[in-house]
């Protein structure tokens, strides 16, 4: 029995002012990545795509981990794109044989008068041919209960994002600011001993 499961979660957040807009920070897919999923269970393919081992769900007396493939790109509106490009269920053939997953997501930048925000918005859904005990248990139930599970699922990114992603730009912008400090500092270095060494020829 072919079931379909559907959440959706927006997110807004105030970015505060640094040295460094936020927009460079976003250029790399990987940083924001790590911030939406703890890094253990995220290993990056290519510049822009990731393997992410979701934790275990459990759905009712059914408990599967799905492996999902994203990309992540920014696209030339400064707008950054995630899209789900693969789904797997490991340990449970017949589950992965039923299963689709399709998690689709923006975030965005925008400029007001009282400051820089960031809004975005992800929707999962999940497409899943459920075994025959599940038959015999009403759709209505079942389509709450994976609704449910869902929306937790996209609430945990959400507050992972709420709670990392201003983190760790600002200690993003931190080390970039110092790099340039210890580069300005070692070009003046250079320079004071290149005017010694001039004095004393």
């Amino acid at each position: 029995m072919a079931t379909k499961f559907i959440s959706s979660q927006s997110v807004e957040l105030a970015v505060p002012e640094q040295p460094i807009p936020i927009q460079h920070y976003l250029r790399q897919p990987q940083r924001l990545v790590n911030a939406l999923v703890d890094s253990r269970r995220i290993k990056q393919l290519s510049e822009e795509t990731f393997r992410l081992k979701m934790r275990p769900l459990t759905f009712m007396s059914l408990s599967i981990q799905p492996t999902v493939e994203m990309r992540v790109w920014l696209k030339s509106n400064g707008v950054i794109r995630l899209q789900s490009i693969g789904c797997e269920i490991l340990g449970f053939e017949y589950i992965n044989q039923r299963f689709n997953l399709n998690l689709e997501g923006y975030l965005s930048v925008e400029e007001l008068f009282t400051g820089t925000i960031l809004k975005g918005q992800a929707e999962l859904q999940v497409i899943i041919d459920l075994p025959a005990p599940f038959c015999f248990t009403p759709k209505a139930i079942l389509e709450t209960a994976g609704n449910g599970l869902l929306k937790s699922v996209l609430l945990t990114i959400k507050q992972r994002l709420l709670h990392q992603l201003i983190a760790d730009y600002c200690h993003w912008v931190e080390l970039q600011t110092q790099d340039v400090q210890t580069c300005d500092l070692n070009t003046m270095t250079t320079s004071q001993e290149s005017g010694i060494s001039s004095q004393g020829s």
